[in-house]
């Protein structure tokens, strides 16, 4: 199982919800600075989702991005909302998803008029390519809260801006039509949102919008006649196929491309460090061709391991209050820890192998928190030099 989340982002409250509405068993994961998340699983999935409400605006939007990736260091981003639709042939409830997101405030203020300086960002080529298959089979349709006519999805660009364009008329309204003709929706976040993925080593970022409106002077209408959250769901249910998909492209192409960079690099000396007395070493390494083992003086005395377990208990407590575990996986690496206490109690060799067994588990659980990993790779060493 892939234990980095995919983070998803929403603005509005409405937006949110449509997301949460996904989630089993959704848990409050709190950030030292306040700001709240919520850490679930999709229905039916093994994906684990980290949701989080960051408000209006590219500013907000793009500190809290960043917030939320040096939290979860996620395997990929969503941010989920309803847009306003830039051209005729975009329907209501219909779903954009961005190949690439302009900031279009920026510019230059000259005696002959104001001259754009846009910024903008594309989506990663894998991303797309994933959202692209996913519209073509039509699989995530089988999610849509309301049967009827099917939502299109469409694949361009988002302007993103801090006003909210309700008219076709204004000086704004020409501005975007002059500079931006190309820009299939407008919103107010994702130009935040990207920037902070493309500074967080060039993270997967994907901005998918229902249309909830035409930005043409007629959102009161639209929006008593209830669209934003028709349109919202929509993305939303577009967003956690997409989730699952992203999740386990990461799972899958991960191990076989290590694999083939192992069998690519040529082998060189082996290095040994040897730690004595209290000493303890996880592992040091620059670059690592081939495998890494930790192995210790044999005859380790079991009080030593019982001493090192109940530190690392200690330790995983105090990580989980810091906010760096979630509640779920904390649990089940409680549980094997209690299956390790209880093979140590007897020395057999069927014991031995039961202890192994559940700290390689625990090591599963825990592999993201790095202090926690090699710390347990110490006392994984000690229970192998048991046997």
């Amino acid at each position: 199982m892939n234990h980095r989340p995919i983070v998803i982002l929403a603005a509005l409250d409405l937006e949110y919800q449509a997301i949460r509405e996904k989630l089993v068993d959704p848990r409050v994961h709190r950030h030292q600075q306040g700001t709240r998340f919520e850490v679930g699983r999709l229905v039916d999935s093994q994906c684990r989702v980290a949701l989080a409400h960051v408000g209006k605006g590219n500013q907000s939007a793009a500190v809290l991005t960043e917030r939320a990736i040096a939290e979860f260091t996620p395997a990929a981003l969503l941010f989920v909302g309803v847009a306003g639709a830039l051209h005729s042939h975009i329907s209501l409830g219909d779903v954009v998803v961005a190949t690439h997101v302009y900031a279009f405030h920026g510019g230059t203020s000259e005696d002959d008029g104001f001259k754009s300086r846009p910024r903008v960002w594309e989506t990663s080529h894998a991303a797309d390519q994933i959202a692209r298959h996913i519209a073509r089979t039509g699989s995530w349709v089988r999610d849509l809260p309301v049967r009827g006519r099917t939502p299109e999805v469409h694949f361009g660009p988002i302007a993103a801006g801090e006003v909210v364009l309700n008219s076709r008329l204004s000086a704004h309204a020409r501005w975007i039509r002059d500079h931006y003709n190309d820009a299939l929706a407008i919103e107010m976040e994702g130009a935040g949102v990207v920037q902070a993925g493309h500074l967080n080593g060039a993270l997967p970022v994907v901005v998918i919008r229902g249309i909830s409106d035409r930005a043409d002077g007629t959102k009161e209408t639209t929006d008593r006649e209830q669209w934003q959250p028709r349109a919202v769901a929509n993305a939303a249910a577009f967003a956690a196929v997409l989730a699952e998909e992203l999740a386990a492209e990461r799972q899958n192409s991960g191990q076989p491309m290590a694999a083939e960079t192992a069998r690519s690099l040529p082998m060189h000396e082996t290095t040994r460090n040897i730690a004595q007395g209290n000493a303890r070493v996880g592992v040091q390494a620059g670059t690592v061709h081939g495998g890494i083992r930790v192995t210790l003086k044999p005859n380790a005395p079991t009080t030593d391991l019982a001493e090192a377990l109940a530190g690392f208990r200690a330790q995983l407590q105090r990580t989980r209050m810091a906010g760096h575990l979630d509640e779920d996986t904390y649990a089940a690496a409680e549980a094997e820890l209690n299956v390790a206490d209880e093979a140590l109690q007897t020395d057999t060799s069927q014991n031995r192998g039961r202890l192994v067994l559940a700290l390689k588990k625990v090591r599963g659980l825990i592999g993201d928190v790095a202090e926690l990993a090699g710390e347990l790779a110490v006392i994984i060493a000690l229970a192998q030099g048991l046997s």
